[in-house]
């Protein structure tokens, strides 16, 4: 009997022994799956890549972080196209097999299609190339690739320099002024200049000018030089000849669907006064919600589910994102090309108008011969521009995603009044053009360039400044755009100022001429 005992005993403690080992492990599993998730769910890693690493763990340790913590890190191309196809963010059918099974590293990215960069190098013992490019992306993400040309933001580079109208805004903007013997003269802008001011945002054309031999701290090594480079311009022209980048929205290396999401990606351009979207949304209920609760998001879940993920939209949520509600429905189905939603062109230019066919407008000739989609008295060119049936199509698409959160009437009343001022910004321009047109016809000022004399000045903010802000407060909710920063007080104001301008020309001619 005390034999038994002791057996029993001795079984039992053995049983504790094991019980507390493995609670304990098991805690250090949970503990390493929170603490170090990204390390614990890696995939394989190239050798290719992995030869990268070994040096550029020591050369940029800060891009190697970034990526580690990235999906690209995490997850293997064959793994994401297993997903079901609602939550799949990898739209190839099909990728080579020697990609399949591995993270996505520094060779996979820099080594891709290097016969088709005119910059690609030798480099210890690999041909990569420092400007990765959508041909590059599309291995992975063809669909992507191609809506993202069809959208106006990769032709920002050839829509503005390719327009020889707002190439004189840019020169009047970037180039130098003088001042000699009462007058002021402008000078051209310069490619530094231009890539330091607009071209940071519609891109730059990034191009192999040679090579040289630099000193690293892994000793001399060759590199070819990069005109107009760096550069993460939406439209950028790559040396490969592709246009658009990716980057600035997902920025590298981590490449994150978070960061795209969140609306202080967006306003990396779309903040001044030309194009007020991320001050309205910031000063909007809806910014106020995202500020205030986004904490308690799921930025990172595709779908993207209305009420679960999130509770009040950010600019992807309305432009860019699958949105599907609790049950499941689609909202709206992923887009990389913007204007999928956008019934209205709202801003960049003298009216509001139907939104263009092509995202390449550099073609679009008004009547007058200037490379404008309306007429100086806003009339829409309309053989370049969508028509009625597919305004309605796009703003219906647009309209689900607010149905999402409001109620019909709401959401029709909201159109109601964008439309409403739109006309009334389009209204307020045309008084201001009509003065400049005087000047012009009665020689107070020189048309041949409209953005380089005063009242020409005061015309262009009338609608680059004033007519945005306020379409754009009334399409985001953001008011006192609308009114006193920038909206239709502005507007107001401007109109008379102008008009004080016309006189003031008219009385200086009056002295000059001989009676």
């Amino acid at each position: 009997m005390l034999k038994t005992r002791e057996v029993s005993n001795s079984n039992h403690l053995t049983e504790k022994l094991f019980m507390g080992g493995f609670m304990r492990t098991l805690l250090m599993l949970i503990v390493v799956v929170i603490v170090f998730p990204s390390q614990l769910l890696a995939v394989n890693i190239s050798e290719d890549t992995e030869e990268c690493l070994s040096c550029h763990n020591s050369v940029t340790p800060g891009i190697v972080a970034d990526w580690k913590k990235s999906r690209h890190y995490q997850v293997s191309p064959s793994m994401g196209m297993a997903k079901q196809a609602q939550e799949q963010r990898i739209s190839a059918v099909k990728v080579s097999d020697n990609l399949l099974e591995t993270a996505v590293g520094c060779a996979e990215c820099h080594t891709m299609n290097a016969n088709a960069h005119p910059g690609s190098f030798e480099h210890n013992g690999y041909t990569v190339h420092a400007v990765v490019s959508p041909a590059d992306c599309a291995t992975c993400h063809p669909v992507e690739v191609e809506e993202y040309g069809e959208n106006l933001m990769s032709q920002a580079y050839d829509n503005l320099m390719g327009n020889p109208l707002y190439l004189k805004m840019v020169d009047v903007t970037n180039g130098l002024h003088e001042y000699s013997d009462g007058d002021i003269n402008y000078h051209r802008s310069d490619e530094a200049n231009n890539a330091d001011s607009c071209l940071s945002c519609h891109g730059t054309e990034v191009k192999i000018t040679g090579n040289e031999t630099r000193e690293t701290i892994m000793g001399e090594m060759d590199f070819p030089t990069l005109a107009n480079w760096p550069n993460m311009g939406v439209g950028r022209l790559n040396p490969d000849g592709t246009i658009g980048s990716c980057s600035p929205c997902h920025a590298r290396h981590h490449f994150s669907i978070e960061v795209a999401r969140k609306p202080y990606t967006c306003a990396q351009c779309h903040k001044g006064p030309d194009v007020p979207a991320y001050k309205v949304y910031a000063v909007s209920l809806h910014g106020n919600i995202q500020k205030s609760i986004d904490k308690q998001w799921n930025y990172d879940s595709v779908p993207w589910t209305v009420g679960t993920d999130f509770t009040a939209p950010t600019c992807a949520t309305c432009h860019i994102s699958l949105v599907v509600d609790e049950e499941g429905e689609v909202l709206a189905e992923r887009s990389h090309r913007m204007n999928d939603r956008l019934p209205w062109r709202l801003f960049g230019l003298p009216y509001a108008h139907p939104h263009p066919i092509s995202a390449n407008t550099t073609s679009i000739v008004n009547q007058g011969g200037l490379h404008l989609p309306t007429e100086l008295s806003g009339e829409p060119v309309s053989r370049f521009l969508i028509d009625a049936e597919e305004m309605d199509v796009r703003k219906e698409t647009m309209a689900r995603v607010c149905l999402g959160c409001h109620g019909s009437q709401w959401v029709a009343g909201h159109f109601n009044r964008l439309e409403t001022s739109i006309a009334s910004t389009n209204h307020m321009t045309l008084q201001a053009t009509r003065m400049v047109i005087e000047a012009w016809e009665e020689g107070l000022a020189q048309k041949d360039n409209p953005f380089d004399e005063a009242i020409e000045i005061e015309w262009t903010e009338q609608w680059l400044f004033f007519g945005n802000s306020t379409r754009f407060a009334s399409a985001m909710g953001g008011t006192d755009y609308g009114v006193f920063d920038n909206g239709r007080w502005w507007q107001h104001k401007n109109l008379q100022m102008m008009r004080e301008h016309l006189l003031l020309l008219r009385g200086q001619q009056k002295q000059l001429t001989p009676e």
